[in-house]
């Protein structure tokens, strides 16, 4: 008779006990041993039992757990099993679970080592791998939102999603919270704002109220100031448009008396201190209507010169492609009239709102995103360790995601109610924009060194992306060694290559024509691509989440539609301008789902600093200390370099940057 004594986390969330009986067997490699009804989990606790075993188990592989009821079935979320084995050196064996466990089903958690098929030369793991995976398949089915996008979850609702995707109380009750006092206040200011037509860029204070955070206080104050306009486009919202120009863009046709600009933007090319950005992707995309008044849009061209000083001075906008046969649009410059030069300005950050929300934020964020989660829910087993590396970086993703597709960008969403691009736009956008979506873009040191910023100290976006990939790559390749010896074992492990060709292939709808591998055939090369994984659900993510409520909240600097057409001439005044920006009810819709989704959120981990347990071995726990230690030295150093700006740089703080893509 042998005594191994069990323990038993619950978790901490409302609900997470049961008042079912929970039934324990424990499987070793010579032998099984039920241990009957054993106990009634309580929420937030570890309980402790010590049972007597009469068979010789040998080295535990499985934990079996088993909830039965008679009249209701009270869910449990089970964090970990804990075994020790017989007499006081027995070995202690650690089973992650970090799900709900429902119904009357068996079951079975696979000790914590993790091992990849080609390390299982005994098929220990062989069965368990197969039956996890046909189960997911089931649960975790592709579905596609709209044709010609990338795929996604199968489930038009929340009640669609697996249990274990879904939001826990406490996040449940914060987001809806917020959610429901946004949507009071647009339906109480709603009766006012039909009827209120603004006069002065002053009149948007009315809706810049409370919630605003320092940095949008600064935006209020200096929006206007060609550098702020131009630091935008290294470290505000969305710093994945600007790129070095290597050559005047073809579509940037000089009217006639434009000479010296001409020979100006020439003289900056020549010393490598022009930069651009360029919204084609806006070209063709048809605007809104909103209630049944014509939304319109542009296509704007940005010409920026890089000063010594480190400053990003626009020198030239474009606001349309010249068009086959017509008259060359205007150029705007900062020697234009006060009032044309900044309704330019005007158009250039609506258009910028356009791309950040729908192609660097949605596409190379949430979307992106919950393609990963898909492929490795149904493609990695439990016990595979690049399973356990990517599995808290996927937490909420599904979630999060379908209410975007319900409430966002649905039919009569937010995007159709306020944004230029609603009303079916948006949908053509993603589509256009998911070309680019190449392996290369969502790789920092391949995007930085094609977009010529590598090395633009005033670019902190850059200087952050670069540190904190390297950080991540570290991490991931300490685990790798573990688990991989050499190349060939990267090659063989079919699970492993199923997932990236689910990825490239599948989700992706055939993305290798855009880089995406459909193989990994290295160590380097798979570190690679996991690197990207989590980079893409973390800091990426990040880089253009946390900056909403600082530069969008005033929304002058962030329009989200525009009420009169581009401007062919320069003739503007204050009231064509203001005719222009969003009337009062679109700019409340708009400063609620900005503090709704860029606010920073009461329930929210920190990159690399997730509870669960994934990996048990002393030696992949070392892997993620180390890993932890780097990331509270980078924090550091950014902290310490911040205080010396005028203007901070917090979206790649590793402190701030969430742990996945769950908001």
């Amino acid at each position: 008779m042998s005594v191994y004594r069990i323990s038993v986390s619950t978790g901490c969330s409302v609900y997470a006990g049961s008042r079912n009986e929970v039934h324990i067997w424990l499987v070793g490699e010579h032998g099984e041993a039920s241990l009957g009804k054993l106990l009634r989990p309580r929420r937030n606790s570890e309980t402790e039992i010590k049972v007597n075993v009469s068979e010789y188990l040998g080295s535990l592989l499985f934990v079996k757990v088993q909830k039965k009821h008679y009249l209701t079935d009270d869910a449990w979320f089970c964090n970990w099993i804990s075994v020790k084995g017989p007499g006081d050196q027995g070995a202690e064996y650690r089973f992650p679970c970090y799900r709900w466990v429902q119904g009357t089903d068996v079951l079975t958690l696979p000790e914590g080592t993790g091992c990849t098929v080609v390390e299982d030369t005994q098929g220990l793991f062989r069965k368990h791998r197969e039956a996890e995976l046909e189960e997911r398949l089931s649960l975790y089915r592709w579905g596609k939102w709209k044709d010609g996008t990338i795929l996604n979850v199968a489930a038009t609702s929340l009640s669609d999603l697996p249990v274990d995707e879904r939001f826990r109380e406490d996040k449940k009750v914060e987001f809806e919270a917020s959610q429901a006092l946004g949507k009071i206040d647009v339906l109480i200011n709603f009766p006012i704002n039909t009827v209120t037509c603004w006069k002065d860029l002053d009149d948007f204070n009315w809706v810049f109220k409370g919630g605003y955070t320092k940095m949008a206080e600064l935006v209020r104050s200096c929006w206007k100031e060609d550098a702020f306009f131009g630091h935008q486009f290294f470290n505000g919202a969305n710093p994945m448009l600007l790129r070095r120009s290597t050559h005047l863009p073809s579509r940037l046709v000089f009217p006639p008396g434009m000479e010296k600009l001409q020979a100006q933007l020439h003289q900056e090319l020549k010393k490598g201190t022009l930069f651009e950005a360029d919204f084609f992707l806006l070209d063709g995309i048809k605007a809104n209507v909103i209630l049944y008044s014509q939304q319109y849009l542009a296509a704007p061209l940005v010409m920026l010169k890089l000063q010594p000083d480190g400053q990003l001075l626009p020198m030239a906008i474009q606001l349309e492609l010249p068009k086959i046969g017509s008259t060359p649009p205007p150029i705007f410059t900062p020697e234009d009239p006060p009032v044309n030069w900044l309704l330019a300005k005007c158009w250039v950050r609506n258009s910028d709102l356009q791309l950040h929300e729908l192609q660097s934020h949605l596409l190379r964020g949430h979307l992106m995103a919950e393609v990963l989660s898909v492929a490795t829910m149904r493609s990695l087993p439990s016990v595979h360790p690049v399973y356990k590396l990517l599995v808290p970086h996927l937490l909420y993703t599904l979630e999060i995601n379908v209410r975007a597709r319900n409430d966002l960008i649905s039919e009569s969403g937010f995007f159709d109610k306020a944004m230029s691009t609603g009303g079916g736009g948006h949908v053509d956008l993603l589509k256009k924009a998911g070309v680019y979506l190449t392996y290369s873009s969502l790789c920092p040191p391949d995007d930085l060194a094609e977009r010529g910023l590598l090395g633009v100290q005033s670019c902190f976006y850059a200087t952050d992306a670069l540190r904190l990939w390297e950080v991540i790559n570290r991490y991931v390749a300490g685990i790798f060694e573990l688990y991989y010896k050499t190349d060939k074992a990267v090659r063989d492990d079919y699970e492993l290559q199923s997932w990236c060709r689910e990825i490239t292939e599948i989700g992706l709808q055939g993305a290798q024509d855009r880089g995406f591998p459909t193989s990994l055939q290295s160590r380097a090369q798979a570190c690679y691509f996991i690197t990207m994984c989590i980079f893409t659900c973390t800091a990426q993510h990040s880089s253009v989440h946390l900056g909403q409520l600082d530069w969008f909240y005033w929304v002058p600097n962030a329009p989200c539609t525009m009420r009169l057409p581009p401007p062919t001439s320069k003739d503007a005044t204050m009231e064509k301008l203001m005719a222009t920006l969003p009337n009062p009810n679109q700019s409340t819709l708009q400063i609620n789902v900005v503090w709704l989704l860029g606010r920073r959120q009461a329930v929210m981990v920190p990159l690399g600093q997730h509870s669960e347990e994934y990996f048990t071995s002393s030696e992949a726990k070392a892997v993620l200390q180390k890993f932890r230690e780097e990331l509270a030295v980078l924090d550091k150093e950014i902290e310490i370099r911040n205080k010396s700006l005028d203007i901070p740089y917090e979206y790649l703080q590793p402190s701030l940057v969430e742990n996945s893509v769950a908001v």
